[in-house]
């Protein structure tokens, strides 16, 4: 299986950001734990702070791969135009967070992403990502 990690902005600063929202953890230390558990999938990763970057990706594989696991940071309570980029592509879309959204900021509540998603993984930390990956492999 071909599996895309897509993380958006601010997420490069995991494991120094708000430690208390999120944790201690850098994402690519997890991404390899990952890698190691998963060695017979082709798990990729992307991060990227611009939406256009994030756009991009999801187009250049969102027919190529058996599904992405997307963390839109902010990005996911303002871009339709991510929204829209989901909905154009056949490969599924799994929208993760670290932390459980609905206990935060009122704006966070609401998903620009999730009616054109799989599903929603919140609050689990980085695990959410593993989750999301198990639901892929799993089927």
């Amino acid at each position: 299986m071909k599996i895309q990690i897509i993380n958006g902005p601010n997420l490069n600063l995991l494991g120094v950001r708000e430690k208390s929202i999120y944790g201690s953890a850098d994402f690519n230390t997890y991404f390899n734990t990952l890698k190691e558990r998963y060695p017979d999938h082709e798990l990729t990763y992307f991060q990227s702070n611009k939406e256009g970057e994030l756009i991009d990706k999801l187009h250049e594989i969102g027919f190529d791969y058996d599904g992405i696991v997307l963390n839109a940071g902010a990005y996911t309570h303002t871009s339709i135009a991510i929204a829209d980029a989901i909905a154009a592509i056949t490969t599924p879309v799994i929208e993760v967070h670290i932390s459980n959204v609905y206990r935060r900021e009122s704006f966070r509540h609401k998903s620009m992403l999730a009616a054109n998603c799989k599903g929603v993984i919140a609050g689990f930390g980085l695990d959410s990502y593993r989750l999301a990956l198990e639901n892929f492999i799993n089927l």
